[in-house]
């Protein structure tokens, strides 16, 4: 059984003005973590790192996401699938390419198994950011439409952690919010520094309940 106490209970160490020393990154936190987890719960925490790996976002793997025994990773997944379409549909607009052209729809043909009586293998379900995702993709700038982006998913990542505070979903969270962190601080590191001190604000609010101030 994976102690969940002691895992989010040394996630802070990541101080607001973490650096990844020479060779570590983004893999030796996560390596850190796994490491602690028992084998059932490091095996949800690889599906969650192998839908962070552009080359695996198909049908066969949001079949496998949309139907998967942890709440966390469904419902994580299923806000992917949307934004990823949405993102996907956007650029079709803006290119005047077919309004369905690489949208991953679930779609299916008669003799594909796991069909209901639409004929989908899977469906992406209600998208309740679609709005808000539609008003930063008309953003001009992309970088701000970027930023834009991952708020939204940070917040939905927030909103699927409400509660968790010493289990599985905390860290499959954390390491989902350290991943958008992560790509800032590749991309542009004020920024990313930025929303690893949020995420760690919000780390250590988990310390007895939501209440912890740091004396």
């Amino acid at each position: 059984m994976s102690n969940f106490e002691y895992i989010i209970s040394s996630l802070p160490i990541l101080t607001a003005d973490y650096r990844y020393e020479d060779g570590e990154g983004f893999r030796s936190v996560v390596d850190q973590i796994h490491s602690e987890l028992s084998e059932k719960d490091a095996e949800a925490l690889d599906f969650l790192l192998k839908g962070f790996r552009p080359e695996e976002l198909n049908p066969d793997f949001y079949a496998c996401a949309l139907s998967h025994p942890v709440k966390f990773l469904r419902e994580f997944f299923r806000f992917d699938l949307n934004l990823r379409n949405a993102k996907v549909g956007f650029l079709n607009r803006e290119l005047g390419r077919p309004d369905d052209l690489d949208l991953i729809t679930g779609l299916g043909t008669e003799e594909d198994e796991n069909l209901d009586i639409d004929l989908y293998r899977f469906r992406g379900g209600e998208f309740e950011e679609e709005m808000e995702v539609a008003s930063a993709l008309a953003q001009d700038s992309l970088l701000e439409r970027e930023k834009t982006l991952d708020e939204i998913t940070r917040k939905k990542i927030s909103s699927l952690e409400t509660f968790h505070y010493f289990d599985l979903t905390a860290v499959l969270a954390y390491v989902a919010k350290l991943h958008i962190v992560n790509r800032w601080l590749a991309l542009d590191p004020e920024t990313g520094r930025a929303l690893f001190h949020q995420l760690v604000d919000e780390v250590r609010g988990t310390f007895g309940g939501v209440n912890y101030t740091e004396k």
